[in-house]
């Protein structure tokens, strides 16, 4: 329905307008998991099963309208302090997933990067990333970075001590170094920064994530769990957006 919406063949029942912009690249923090199987009265792992429903109904909606780039935070560097069984059943999860997904998203031309410290993931997924990489590189839909062993504070310092070598070793003189140039020594070079951050359940903070891109992102917060996270979700979030005046530090025109 949404690429009926997009042509303008049908309406959004959520208050978008197909004439107004859409958003080039949306950030989204999936929160909840675990509180969406808590009230089921499940295990935790149910809701992270669940969650991975969700993502690729919203990696399809995200395609159908016409976002450019889509950046979901699956797993922090802080998330490695969960207990042992749940973060071994994440990795898994995360591997599973790109098995049983990839060859529909690389039907549908979507591009899979990956972003954080992949060094530090267990080999298997290691080699199931780079793969899935390698096999999307050349697509040409939408831009899915899916953050895993990902923080905001990490990327920061790994872009610091990149620059600083490069100064060493007479690569770049300092005086040289700007925004441009620092943008390009993070995870997310090439990349426009995020135009909208979605969380959902309800927490209202950004949990250490991209924190240098998001500086002039807007920010959209609901109390629904991931799982339950819909498209209908996205377009109010999108419609929110839409309804805002952006000045980037600047004055109305």
């Amino acid at each position: 329905m949404w690429k009926k919406w997009l042509t303008g063949s049908e309406k959004s029942k959520t208050g978008v307008s197909c004439q107004e912009k859409v958003p080039r690249h949306v950030a989204i923090i999936m929160d909840g998991n675990g509180r969406w199987a808590k009230e089921r009265g499940l295990l935790r792992t149910f809701g992270h099963r669940a969650g991975a429903e969700t993502l690729q109904k919203i990696i399809q909606t995200a395609s159908d309208i016409g976002i450019e780039v889509l950046t979901v935070y699956a797993f922090s560097t802080e998330n490695w302090k969960r207990p042992e069984e749940e973060v071994g059943l994440l990795m898994r999860l995360i591997a599973e997933y790109l098995d049983s997904k990839l060859a529909a998203m690389h039907a549908n031309q979507v591009q899979l990067r990956h972003l954080g410290d992949l060094a530090g993931l267990p080999s298997a997924l290691q080699l199931k990333l780079t793969k899935a990489m390698e096999q999307t590189r050349n697509n040409t839909g939408l831009v899915v970075n899916l953050a895993i062993n990902y923080g905001g504070r990490a990327e920061i310092l790994e872009a610091v001590k990149a620059l600083a070598r490069a100064v060493e070793n007479g690569e770049v003189r300092a005086a040289e170094i700007d925004e441009d140039v620092f943008a390009a020594a993070l995870y997310t070079q090439g990349l426009p920064d995020p135009d909208l951050l979605i969380r959902t359940s309800g927490d209202v903070r950004l949990s250490n994530f991209l924190l240098w891109q998001t500086a002039y992102t807007e920010l959209y917060f609901c109390d629904v769990n991931w799982p339950d996270f819909t498209p209908e979700h996205l377009m109010e979030a999108i419609a929110s957006f839409q309804k805002r005046e952006r000045r980037f530090g600047g004055l109305k025109k």
